[in-house]
């Protein structure tokens, strides 16, 4: 069977959400095309990394350019996204691998979020290895979501990612870990509970 790739050139809508109540929250990266939509579950770090270095890129793109690449320095608010995912969500996978790369003679940010897959070795550099051969594997690897984004797309992205990673528990202003509404026991606190304020 031939692996499985979701494209979208250009996506009508790519975000990402979450669905479930602070704490206990499934976060999804989502891309839309007319009717067709493709939802992926990642972990809450997975859509942090991604938005920092998305960002962290696209500054890079800026600098090397000396400013005449098509990217915005903020996220602009005419492409700005707040609306929640669209349902019903319907999970294609779980995201292992993620990949971004700027792709300057299109001036396009390429996301891919490929599927999780669990490889049996022995060592650091077999594991390296495998996870190369899967990465590269075109033919028969896993299912991948491949979206092309401009730089407004990306920026527009980024900045609502970290909105929404940003929009769980308050963290405790002792230990900075998150507090869940019933407190939590705050190593700060010699294991006293700290409730939430």
């Amino acid at each position: 069977m031939s692996r499985q790739v979701f494209l979208y050139d250009p996506p009508d809508r790519f975000v990402a959400g979450t669905v479930g109540l602070p704490g206990r929250r499934t976060f999804f990266l989502q891309a839309s095309s007319g009717t067709r939509v493709t939802s992926v579950a990642l972990e809450k770090t997975q859509v942090a990394a991604l938005a920092e270095r998305m960002d962290e890129l696209l500054d890079e793109v800026v600098r090397r350019s000396g400013g005449s690449a098509a990217v915005p320095a903020v996220a602009p608010a005419e492409v700005s996204d707040t609306e929640p995912l669209e349902t019903p969500i319907e999970e294609e996978f779980r995201v292992g691998t993620m990949a971004l790369a700027w792709d300057g003679e299109e001036q396009r940010m390429i996301v891919e979020a490929q599927a999780l897959v669990e490889i049996d070795v022995e060592s650091e550099e077999d594991l390296a290895a495998a996870e190369e051969r899967l990465l590269q594997d075109e033919e028969n690897g896993p299912p991948m979501l491949r979206v092309l984004l401009t730089g407004a797309q990306a920026r527009a992205f980024a900045k609502r990612a970290l909105d929404v990673v940003n929009a769980g528990r308050p963290p405790c202003p002792l230990c900075s870990l998150p507090l869940d509404p019933e407190g939590h026991v705050c190593p700060r606190q010699n294991g006293y509970r700290r409730g939430a304020a």
